[in-house]
């Protein structure tokens, strides 16, 4: 894993310094935060990269993970729908499922740190055990929450009003809450494996072993098998450029262990396709950081068609290489994207064709749009604000923590 000395050549001198001069008043605060993935997902990837870093820097920090059955899985996927405006069906025996994992997680967790930090709804209800321990708990949203459905809304909320503060990643998904709000954008690495620089060889070696042929321009769209992300709209987008462009799409996703419908969503998107040899879908594992790493610096458009996104991180990674990144209006997505001149911003399947075609017929302006957006990601997206984000907001919970 790497030190913070070895974002120094990235982020500067004078980012490090900052971050320790923060941590530095945090020293012997425990922190704990829980989800419901180790693997699979943005906010695993997230942790799995911070929470060394803020070791190193003397703020003791540990991940857990919740731990649910298929029933489970099966309420929390209806409640991230719900969450997202897509109307959904609760019954008596759906809340109840919901609550009797949180007691049955209560039972085997102390919770006992000094910051307890929750990550979307899946855990939601462990704020409970704050009563009996005295410390101070946050509450995490990484979804589009800008037009929730009430029902859902308001059984969140009940647990939501016993935490200190609340974070989400877009002013759009603020709330009516009796708590503090704040606003926190997610991040990448730019030193893990799915975002480190790749040297040609490396590039090709990766896309020869997955048998993605290159005599074609590229255009690809990562992200989990989710109706949200809309893959079979990108579909439609692409055949309806085919005529025009002779290009080859490539759908490239995989799943995560609290996502149950992802199956079903890649049966789709294999329906979709069809025959059509210029049309790829590629399953790789929440792992494959590598591959994905390289099969987006081949790829000469980066896609990502979705329906409503808490943020996108695959765009900040696409924009991260220098690539042209087309992708939906929505959510925290237009704070990474300005529109024709840190990537595209599209409505509709008609809109992403139009500027798919003049993306590729017109590759200096393509090549513009990449240069704009990895800059803008330097200095807004990267793991090092992240950080100094998050100490800011474990100051903020005590007054009695003092800067020197």
């Amino acid at each position: 894993m790497p030190q913070l000395n070895d974002y120094e050549p990235i982020v500067g001198a004078q980012v490090l310094e900052e971050l320790r001069y923060l941590a530095q008043a945090l020293k012997g605060q425990r922190i704990l935060h829980i989800n419901s993935t180790a693997v699979g997902g943005g906010v695993a990837e997230i942790l799995n990269r911070m929470l060394p870093l803020l070791t190193e820097l003397g703020v003791e920090s540990r991940w857990d993970v919740v731990k649910g059955g298929e029933e489970f899985y099966s309420v929390t996927k209806k409640i991230h729908n719900a969450l997202h405006g897509h109307a959904q069906m609760f019954t008596p025996r759906d809340y109840e499922a919901f609550e009797e994992v949180q007691e049955a997680n209560l039972k085997n967790m102390a919770l006992d740190e000094d910051i307890i930090f929750i990550h979307d709804p899946q855990p939601i209800g462990l704020v409970k055990r704050k009563r009996d321990c005295g410390n101070r708990w946050l509450w995490r949203c990484h979804v589009d929450v800008s037009n929730p459905q009430r029902e859902i809304w308001n059984f969140l909320e009940k647990y939501l009003q016993f935490y200190d503060k609340a974070v989400f990643s877009s002013p759009s998904f603020s709330q009516r809450l009796p708590i503090p709000q704040v606003l926190i954008c997610p991040s990448i690495d730019p030193l893990s494996e799915k975002n480190r620089e790749l040297m040609p060889d490396e590039i090709s070696a990766v896309i020869q072993r997955l048998g993605i042929p290159l005599d074609k321009p590229l255009v690809t769209q990562v992200s989990r098998f989710d109706r949200l992300k809309d893959p079979v709209g990108v579909i439609k987008a692409f055949r309806q450029i085919q005529k025009y462009v002779d290009a080859r799409l490539l759908l490239v996703g995989g799943s995560a262990t609290d996502d149950p419908e992802g199956a079903q969503v890649y049966l789709e998107v294999k329906e979709a396709a069809g025959d059509d040899p210029d049309i790829l879908v590629l399953l790789l594992p929440p792992t494959a950081h590598l591959e994905i790493n390289a099969i987006q610096r081949a790829s000469t458009v980066i896609l990502q068609k979705s329906l409503k996104e808490g943020f996108g991180l695959t765009i900040t990674e696409g924009l991260w290489k220098g690539k042209p990144v087309i992708a939906g209006a929505v959510g925290g997505i237009p704070l990474q994207i300005t529109h024709k001149y840190s990537g595209i911003l599209v409505h509709s399947i008609e809109g992403t064709a139009y500027w798919l075609k003049q993306l590729l017929q017109e590759p200096a302006f393509a090549r513009k749009l990449g240069e704009n957006g990895r800059e803008h990601v330097r200095q807004n997206f990267l793991l090092t604000r992240h950080i100094r984000d998050y100490l800011l907001l474990f100051l903020s919970l005590d007054p009695n923590l003092k800067l020197h």
